[in-house]
């Protein structure tokens, strides 16, 4: 018997389970609908969908969740200060400490860790009034961009049961994909919020550096790890980056900022506004299903009257800085685990730790001045060209049972993340990115654009991919295993 032949199992998703966010969060407010009968809704997705695809984790009782959700109705009802996001269901990536719920990291070595305190942006998502019901899946450590683990296991592609959901908010993608949570938050490094987005049809951006906190932290101010939102349209990401953004003491590389621009509507002129077509970023391998969905795509943005023109920026050393100082961050967080647990970390996991010891003070230095070079060099690109448009990944969806993708149209692919270096070189230049659905495969499996603004303009990007996306609706298109 499946799941959907389980007496008084819903025989398909509420209309309510593929509301946009926002919406939701003002029919709450306004009383058209219950707190109560939105957990229900998803509580009956999440049973209908979550044992196929793996992506919410260490998750409540449904009798607890309903008792929150009961609680939030109450606190409605009483009058006073109600927040944006105020009767929403929430799981937090599992890679946040977020108070009654495990912090595994995807790892062993956590897996009966509980938080005593909110991450920051946990207690900022927490304060808008969401509902926590769970966690979401990850990689082991948040390492690599296919989210598997020896604590939970694998998440899976809605689109594909056989493919990777992407990583490492690879549980946050799939759990809105497949319309179990209005909103989710990520991190994003190397491109953790771009690649799940990326493959599996919703929408994500990494914000400039320093939009959003990412306390704590060991290294505030290194300024390659961000925080942000993912959700099925920009318009909801938008909303959800009203709340998320903003200055907070505790994180030092924070700038002052207004998040509450991110909440006005999006709509905007892009006629005449220039744009830079690489979507190889000047020759990267790139799968040639991937390169036919974004060649297609380019009239998009001819017909909305784009100057669109042939130009690649100047990114050399990005991978370089990016890579030598990921690795010393790996060393700087994790070198305790390789003498107490080496047993238990994957090899990737092992192999940029022990990378990173080798990386010398002068190295440092000097990725840091080449990375000064490399943003200077971005921002002249960027008076010219306003946005640049490249792939997000430079492979749809891969193989669920493989460990990442070790060649690329013919190319073979030097360590684990070599295939994503469409995403961390884009990450290197600090530029607000953002992944928009563009198509799919012949076989199926969708792909996004890689959207890249100026510097701090990220609600300029949200305006432009807003109008990306609806000139094409691509979005909207959900997994049928959602919707059986």
């Amino acid at each position: 018997m499946t799941l959907d032949e389980l007496p008084g199992a819903p025989a398909a998703p509420s209309p309510l389970c593929f509301t946009s966010g926002r919406e939701l969060a003002g029919m709450i407010r306004a009383k058209k609908i219950s707190a109560r009968e939105l957990m229900q809704a998803e509580l009956d997705q999440i049973a209908r969908v979550n044992p196929r695809v793996n992506a919410i984790v260490a998750k409540l009782d449904d009798q607890k969740c309903l008792a929150l959700a009961d609680e939030s109705d109450r606190a409605l009802a009483r009058g006073g200060k109600i927040g944006a996001l105020h009767g929403l269901p929430w799981a937090f990536k599992d890679l946040a400490n977020a108070v009654g719920f495990p912090n595994t990291q995807g790892s062993p070595i956590y897996k009966d860790f509980m938080p005593k305190e909110d991450d920051t942006l946990v207690a900022r998502v927490r304060a808008a009034g969401v509902i926590p019901i769970g966690k979401t899946n990850v990689p082991e450590l948040g390492m690599g961009s296919h989210s598997y683990n020896k604590v939970y296991g694998t998440t899976l592609n809605p689109w594909d049961l056989t493919k990777s959901a992407g990583g490492s908010s690879g549980g946050a993608g799939v759990a809105l994909a497949t319309g179990m949570l209005p909103l989710a938050d990520g991190t994003d490094l190397g491109g953790s919020l771009r690649n799940p987005a990326n493959f599996n049809n919703v929408t994500a951006i990494r914000p400039t550096v320093g939009l959003v906190p990412v306390s704590p932290s060991s290294l505030p101010l290194l300024g390659f790890n961000a925080k942000g939102p993912l959700a099925r349209t920009v318009s909801d990401v938008a909303f959800l980056l009203s709340v998320m953004a903003g200055p907070d003491v505790h994180d030092p590389g924070c700038y002052p900022s207004d998040p509450s621009v991110f909440a006005k509507p999006l709509g905007r002129d892009v006629r005449g506004v220039r744009v830079a077509w690489c979507p190889d970023l000047g020759g990267l391998p790139l799968d040639k299903r991937v390169r036919a969905v974004l060649d297609a795509q380019r009239k998009i943005f001819v017909d909305l009257g784009c100057i669109v023109e042939d130009a690649v920026p100047d990114l050399s050393d990005a991978a370089d800085v990016f890579l030598t100082l990921r690795k010393w961050r790996s060393w700087i967080s994790y070198a305790p685990l390789l003498a107490s647990h080496r047993d238990q970390l994957k090899p990737e996991a092992i192999w940029e730790i022990e990378a990173g010891a080798n990386v010398t003070s002068g190295d440092i230095a000097n990725a840091m001045v080449r990375h000064t070079a490399l943003m200077n060099r971005v921002r002249v690109f960027q008076e010219k060209y306003e946005f640049i448009l490249c792939a997000v990944n430079q492979v749809p969806a891969f193989e669920a049972q493989i460990d990442w993708p070790h060649e690329i149209d013919g190319t073979a692919m030097e360590d684990y993340v070599s295939w994503m270096k469409s995403t961390y070189m884009i990450t290197a230049t600090f530029r607000p990115a953002m992944s928009v659905p563009a198509g799919f495969t012949s076989d199926g499996l969708p792909v996004g654009i890689q959207i890249v603004g100026r510097h701090r303009d990220d609600f300029g990007l949200l305006q432009f991919a807003y109008a990306f996306e609806q000139a094409t609706k691509v979005g909207s298109r959900r997994p049928p295993i959602a919707m059986a």
